[in-house]
């Protein structure tokens, strides 16, 4: 069952499934504290799979920053560009990656770049270096960078096999995120409602749990509670984003500072947008 999860989408896994089999049986002989190590073990290991796509285009972030040169006669946006999709056909050529989380990230790519093309003309962020490959004032790797969380979302689910109590109808759900997206156009001209969509999300899912599976048996916590730890990892990844200048915001003009803990909530009703997203399509196919 455990080997099952593992290689549900590569070969190349084997060696792992073999290797986790032989823990497993030794920690079964240490007692609960060893089952309890290896178990968070393997949750480490399935999360950085999860956030395989995400984690690459980050490492991109970075390493173009530290190495990419200034002379080159490709602008760094657009080597990312290229590199991101270079990087979504190789993970689906290795069978790292299912050709339904690329529809995910190409769904949440075109919802990412609309909101970056208003957002960026009203000067909530820029994108400071020049490009070829960009709509307005946006850079077109900006919308991978969007589909990384729900290409992390639908990974997740497939590989911790989720299910749910108390799950709120998607009806209920989709009209949520709808209006967490229009808000997030509209609040610079009307009243922000971002108060009135936390309360939405806390009576839409304030008692559904979510089970994920490890190895054997699922466990659970409440899903609220994985919404604020993916948002809280996001700002952390944004953090390092604007430390690598993909993009800074106006109090970074004069240089880096930590990203506001404020942006945590922005975060928390995009990633609503997502797994919306992700659920909607999941519900299509089955």
């Amino acid at each position: 069952m455990a080997g099952a999860l593992w290689v549900s989408t590569s070969r190349w896994l084997a060696p792992v499934v073999a290797l986790d089999e032989r823990v497993a049986g030794w920690a079964a002989g240490q007692g609960r504290w060893a089952v309890f190590l290896h178990e968070f073990v393997c949750f480490g290991i399935r999360q950085a799979r999860a956030c395989l796509f995400g984690g690459c285009l980050l490492f991109l972030l970075l390493a173009t920053w530290v190495w990419y040169p200034d002379d080159a006669w490709l602008a760094r946006y657009d080597f990312l560009v290229l590199a991101a999709l270079g990087l979504q056909v190789g993970l689906i050529a290795l069978g790292l990656e299912t050709v339904e989380e690329a529809r995910v990230i190409f769904c949440f790519h075109v919802v990412g770049t609309i909101m970056e093309i208003f957002k960026t003309a009203m000067g909530s962020w820029v994108y400071p270096e020049a490009s070829v490959l960009r709509i307005g004032g946006v850079p077109l790797f900006t919308g991978f960078m969007y589909g990384a969380v729900g290409s992390y979302i639908a990974r997740a689910w497939r590989l911790f096999d989720f299910r749910f109590t108390h799950h709120p109808p998607f009806a209920a759900t989709a009209w949520l995120a709808v209006a967490i997206y229009v808000n997030f156009f509209t609040h610079h001209f009307l009243p922000d409602m971002r108060g009135l969509l936390f309360v939405a999300l806390a009576v839409l899912f304030g008692r559904t749990w979510v089970y994920y599976r490890i190895r054997h048996v699922h466990r659970r916590m409440p899903l609220l509670l994985g919404f604020v730890l993916v948002a809280l990892f996001i700002w952390l990844a944004e953090n390092v984003g604007t430390f690598a200048a993909a993009w800074r915001y106006p109090a970074q003009r004069h240089g880096w500072s930590v990203v506001p803990l404020s942006k945590l909530g922005a975060w928390l009703l995009l990633m609503i947008i997502s797994y919306v997203l992700v659920s909607g399509i999941r519900r299509s196919r089955r």
